[in-house]
C-alpha cells in the first residue's frame, strides 16, 4: 500500500500525535524511500505529564519534547521534520486564514500526493480540531485535479458509530517495533502508558494487538 506516493505531508499539532496514529504507516513508506515531511505545529509545551516526582518544569518541557520529537522522527525514518513554532493549546484561537495559509504554503512547496491529519469533528482536542480544519480547507481550495488524498485519524469514542468503519486499515505488524520505538521516544508523555500496560498479565499481547499491528484511517471526501 502507498507504493506510488510522490510525497507525503503529515500535519499534527503535538509531538506524539504521529506516534499514536500513523507511525507504522510512516515507517512503511520511508522504508520504501517515499519522501515524508512531518509538520508538527507545536512542541506540546503544555503537556500535562511533568512526572511524579517531576522530571520537568514548564520551562524545560519544550526542549525535552523537541528532543523526543527528533528521536521519534528518527525511529520513523523521517528526514524532513518541520517544527512550525506555534504555541500548544493556542491553535484553536489562531486566525483561520493564518492556519489555512500555513498548510497551503507547505502544499505549494512540497506538492504532496497524500496528507495525514486528524478527522474533523472526531479528534477530541481543540488543537487537533483546528489543525484538521485547516488541512481540509487548504486542500478544498485547490483545483480538484491537483488535490492530494487526505487520510484522517479519528480518536473520539463515537467515531465508528457516527462515521462507520474506516475505509483504510493498514497491517503494520512488519514495523511494529519501529512504532514502539516512536512511542517510547516520547517518554515524557508515554512512559506511564507503557508502564501500566506492562503491569497487566496480558500486557505484551494486548499492547501488540491494540497499538502495534494496525492503523486505521478515514478518507476525507472533498
Amino acid at each position: 500500500m502507498f507504493t506510488d506516493e510522490r510525497q507525503v505531508l503529515v500535519v499534527f499539532p503535538h509531538p506524539d500525535d504521529e506516534a499514536f496514529s500513523c507511525a507504522g504507516v510512516i515507517r512503511q513508506m520511508t522504508k520504501r524511500n517515499i519522501p515524508v515531511t512531518y509538520a508538527c505545529l507545536t512542541l506540546g509545551e503544555m503537556g500535562r505529564n511533568l512526572g511524579n516526582p517531576p522530571f520537568a518544569t514548564r520551562e524545560s518541557l519544550p526542549e525535552i519534547r523537541r528532543k523526543e520529537l527528533q528521536q521519534a522522527a528518527e525511529a520513523m525514518g523521517i528526514q524532513d521534520l518541520r517544527m512550525m513554532g506555534l504555541r500548544d493549546k493556542t491553535i484553536e484561537f489562531e486566525d483561520d486564514e493564518k492556519m489555512v495559509k500555513l498548510v497551503a504554503d507547505l502544499i505549494d512547496e512540497l506538492n504532496p500526493s497524500l496528507m495525514i491529519t486528524f478527522l474533523p469533528g472526531f479528534s477530541v482536542h481543540p488543537d487537533h480540531e483546528a489543525t484538521a480544519r485547516a488541512v481540509v480547507e487548504a486542500v478544498r481550495r485547490m483545483p480538484e485535479e491537483t488535490r492530494p488524498t487526505i487520510l484522517a485519524v479519528g480518536f473520539a469514542n463515537d467515531t465508528v458509530e457516527k462515521m462507520g468503519n474506516p475505509e483504510v486499515v493498514v497491517d503494520i505488524s512488519d514495523v511494529k517495533m519501529d512504532k514502539l520505538a516512536a512511542l517510547q521516544a516520547h517518554a515524557s508523555q508515554t512512559a506511564w502508558m507503557i508502564a501500566e500496560s506492562e503491569k497487566r498479565e496480558e500486557s505484551a499481547d494486548e499492547l501488540s494487538n491494540n497499538w502495534l499491528t494496525s492503523e486505521a484511517f478515514y478518507v476525507i471526501k472533498h
